[in-house]
């Protein structure tokens, strides 16, 4: 189970590709009548979805270069739905959906895959928990009847808890708590959003993960795990009515077992303050810094803010031809590493942040200055066309070359269904990034890059000061590196 960043529709978290061949494996007859589905609808990508009657969504995303499908099941729910002191209950429930269930014993689902040379795994965010598995297509039948099943008929005992619980407890032991990086970006999210869940690990605080149980773990599978609270995304070489006809025949048997309700989450107050969080540790051999913003997501944005905030920070520090690259890494070289990110793929409001690291004789105190002068340069004069055109034709090829992986493409639909969007919005995504103007980037560079309401971080080797010099030269050159941060993150 590994950490994973999602961003935005411009930077994606690709699962490795499948090409071991796989084997039939038949599913089992049911006696259940299916159930129909009601009528399609059809993006300009050839892309198709249609809603079972027990609620379960279903988009279909056609690829036949290679014969390989993934199949990845999308639940609506994340730590960010947790009752207050049940933190890590969604992504503790990712472990045990891999228990045994009324129909098969445990671990049968995984050595099926394991067996025909497929890949599975599954993960859990802020907004969503995902299990996915990357097989030939004859194996498609086998990996949604095993999907449905334990949707449905997991089966769960103390001692099944109990065991598991021990394993995420470790998970956090070994990723957390033995990591100053991710010690500190657990501090830095719980300052920087100060009313919305997000403020809460994924993983989950380890005093309220020691008391979780049974009780929680029915609780929670009862209310969330019911297929009108999921979106199935089936890519890769397969077409509309065979994914149709096996999704009638395996997850149209599940019951509509729940209602979730509406996902309304207490929202952030206004932000007044300037907060600083800093984390002096002997195991820090490369000090840091770290700048954070809150900033809407595609979801909660105005028509076109998201867009732009994508695009600023690009422009400031997305890569190595953005500004805060040029001028801290290549120019004076007072950065080892440096550059800027937009989280936007929430389903509440998202984050913006700029990072650095020194080098040689530079201090933290002089990156951060040094980036801070980029920032004001943008507020204060804005973006040149040239820039915007060069970044805008690097987030289009993005998105050419997302579809090029076929697990990529469907964690896009999966991620972006789950957080409150649609199909029509991926496929307008490319004409709102065309339609970005120059002053739009100065104007949210203006509106949300204030410094007043920011938290900057740092992180420093046992005693050490941001405006202190560390010996040694620093990692140099290559692209710029982002820093932990996990106001989107992803644990698997």
């Amino acid at each position: 189970m590994t950490y994973v960043m999602s961003r935005t529709f411009a930077a994606f978290v690709l699962i490795g590709a499948l090409t071991a061949p796989a084997l039939f494996v038949p599913a089992q007859a049911e006696t259940t009548p299916q159930v129909s589905a009601k009528p399609d609808s059809a993006s300009k990508n050839d892309v198709v979805s249609f809603r079972l009657d027990n609620g379960l969504e279903v988009v279909v995303i056609p690829d036949h270069r290679a014969p390989v499908v993934t199949h990845m099941l999308w639940y609506h729910v994340g730590s960010a739905d947790e009752e207050p002191g049940k933190s890590g209950i969604a992504h503790f429930f990712e472990h045990l959906m891999f228990k045994a269930t009324k129909t098969y014993p445990a671990g049968e689902f995984s050595r099926k895959v394991a067996e025909i040379g497929g890949q599975e795994n599954a993960f859990t965010s802020y907004d969503y928990t995902a299990f996915y598995q990357q097989v030939a297509p004859e194996a498609l039948e086998m990996v949604m009847t095993y999907e449905a099943d334990r949707m449905e008929n997991l089966i769960l005992n103390d001692d099944v808890v109990k065991t598991e619980r021990d394993v995420v407890l470790e998970e956090r032991r070994s990723r957390t708590d033995s990591n100053p990086s991710a010690l500190l970006a657990e501090e830095v999210n719980a300052t920087l959003y100060q009313n919305h869940p997000y403020r809460m690990p994924v993983i989950g605080w380890l005093h309220e993960m020691q008391q979780l149980n049974l009780k929680d773990a029915l609780a929670f599978y009862e209310k969330y795990y019911t297929p009108n609270n999921a979106t199935l995304v089936v890519s890769g070489d397969v077409d509309l009515a065979t994914v149709k006809a096996l999704a009638e025949k395996t997850y149209g048997k599940v019951p509509r077992r729940a209602e979730p309700g509406d996902r309304i989450r207490p929202q952030e107050p206004e932000q007044n303050t300037k907060r600083t969080v800093s984390l002096a540790d002997p195991r820090v051999s490369q000090p840091s810094f770290q700048k954070m913003w809150l900033a809407p997501s595609y979801t909660s944005a105005k028509p076109g803010e998201a867009e732009a905030l994508d695009l600023l920070s690009e422009i400031l520090g997305g890569s190595s031809r953005s500004r805060i690259y040029q001028a801290l890494v290549v120019q004076d070289g007072s950065a080892a590493s440096a550059g800027a990110y937009y989280q936007g793929g929430s389903l509440d409001d998202g984050s913006f942040g700029v990072y650095g690291s020194p080098r040689g004789s530079a201090t933290l105190t002089q990156v951060e200055a040094g980036i801070d002068a980029q920032i004001a340069r943008i507020i204060k004069d804005g973006v040149t066309e040239d820039e915007l055109d060069k970044a805008r034709n690097r987030f289009l090829k993005s998105m050419i070359f997302a579809r090029d992986s076929q697990a990529g493409m469907a964690r896009i639909y999966g991620s972006t269904l789950s957080t409150g969007q649609t199909i029509k919005d991926i496929d307008e995504w490319p004409d709102r990034i065309r339609a970005v103007k120059v002053q739009d980037i100065q104007d949210v560079a203006r509106r949300y890059l204030v410094d007043s309401r920011s938290v900057t971080s740092y992180l420093m080797p046992e005693d050490g000061k941001p405006d202190q010099k560390v010996e040694g030269e620093g990692i140099g050159g290559g692209e710029a590196q982002q820093p932990v941060t996990p106001a989107e993150g992803v644990v698997q």
